[in-house]
């Protein structure tokens, strides 16, 4: 009887231990993709989300360092996920869920990150002598695509008299290139620039 008794009393406290205790270690590396380093001076949070809610309650935060590595330690709690997010000025934020089957205990959970810097391009289409008939044409090449402030893919057509100028968001330090056609005349061709860093660059059209 003794030894049952403490057969049971073993099992129960094991039980009770793999309950009640160990913590989940968020951990990894947010990574500058424009400038090959880490995302120096970026916050990162960290959120939980409880099991049949949409609530995010925070839980905590950090500003990284040069290296770009993160850490956190939180208790262990059955959540339906967790969502950490990195935000810094000029660059495009991140946002990554990660669902409670996904974690571990008994290691680290390493999720290493990455975004890149803004740049913009801006777009300049002048008529010098329009007529109502006339017809310009152009289609983005090369440039950022499918995001809520980026600009369309497909071709796009102007009629009469045209003097506009938009702004087209682009990854930093990379190509932005676009092609036109002032329709039923020769006149066509491909426009381009490299789009700076943090920066705001021309391409102009002017027929």
């Amino acid at each position: 009887m003794e030894r049952l008794a403490f057969v049971i009393c073993l099992l129960l406290g094991l039980l009770s231990c793999e309950k009640g205790t160990g913590s989940f270690v968020f951990t990894g590396t947010v990574s500058d993709l424009t400038f090959n380093q880490g995302l120096e001076g970026a916050e990162i949070r960290l959120y939980k989300v409880p099991i049949g809610t949409s609530d995010e309650i925070f839980v905590q935060s950090s500003t990284l360092s040069s290296t770009g590595t993160y850490k956190f330690e939180v208790p262990r709690e059955r959540m339906e996920r967790y969502i950490l997010r990195v935000e810094k000025d000029l660059y495009f934020p991140i946002e990554k869920e990660v669902y409670y089957s996904e974690l571990s205990i008994q290691s680290d959970n390493i999720f290493d990150l990455n975004t890149k810097a803004m740049s913009w391009a801006k777009i300049h289409f002048k008529n010098l002598n329009p007529i109502p008939t006339d017809h310009f044409r152009y289609i983005k090449q090369e440039g950022l695509a499918a995001c809520v402030s980026c600009c369309p893919s497909t071709t796009q057509d102007y009629y009469g008299e045209l003097d506009t100028t938009f702004y087209c968001l682009n990854n930093g330090n990379t190509t932005y290139s676009l092609f036109y056609w002032e329709m039923n005349t020769a006149n066509n061709g491909q426009k381009s620039t490299f789009t700076t860093a943090f920066d705001t660059t021309l391409i102009e059209v002017i027929y």
